[in-house]
């Protein structure tokens, strides 16, 4: 719906995000553009490498199930393997995408993709330690108008300590992040012969 010059009409624009909303409900949408948060300082791609698993997320429509991990490992290209699984119900779920360093002078802004015809979706790494935990950031801007976030805590092992996912979610919020409905993701009993 536009108007004769061409402008999104301003009808058009307040129901355009309660249209989409139905399709993007277990997202986390806000009215305005993506925040700019800081990202890891002299982010070291190669020590970010390996075994991450999923603390605590940002409510996402792809990821149903539980003991979700993600493993990270360079490619002779210098692209990124992203292979994640999840178990949903009693079956153990993967599925492999690619990442890439999107501005080299800002290594820690990646993008990843897990489909060939989709571009790659901003997976920008807050802060880490590299050993221990992870903070990460994505965001997508629709017509200027609104967002929608997702922020994962990550874990070289399945639990972190309550007081390191507090302090997490203090970077999260003090980088204009909302992570009110952030919540724990179920790492219990995945160790189990499916």
């Amino acid at each position: 719906m536009t108007s004769a010059s061409g402008n999104m009409t301003p009808l058009f624009a307040l129901l355009l995000p309660l249209l989409l909303l139905p399709h993007i409900s277990a997202q986390v949408p806000h009215w305005g553009p993506c925040p700019e948060p800081t990202v890891q300082p002299s982010f070291n791609l190669q020590k970010f490498m390996g075994r991450w698993f999923e603390i605590a997320k940002l409510p996402a429509q792809f990821e149903k199930g539980r003991c979700i991990e993600t493993n990270f490992s360079m490619k002779a290209d210098q692209t990124i393997r992203v292979v994640s699984s999840e178990i949903l119900k009693t079956e153990r779920r993967t599925i492999e995408g690619s990442g890439v360093v999107e501005d080299l002078k800002n290594p820690a802004k990646l993008g990843i993709s897990f489909s060939y015809v989709l571009p790659y979706s901003p997976y920008w790494i807050i802060s880490t330690d590299y050993e221990n935990s992870a903070l990460v950031y994505s965001c997508t801007d629709i017509l200027h108008l609104f967002h929608m976030d997702f922020a994962w805590i990550l874990g070289r092992t399945r639990t972190l300590p309550a007081a390191t996912v507090d302090k997490a979610r203090e970077i999260f919020t003090s980088s204009n992040i909302d992570v009110s409905r952030m919540t724990a993701s179920r790492q219990q009993g995945c160790d189990k012969t499916l």
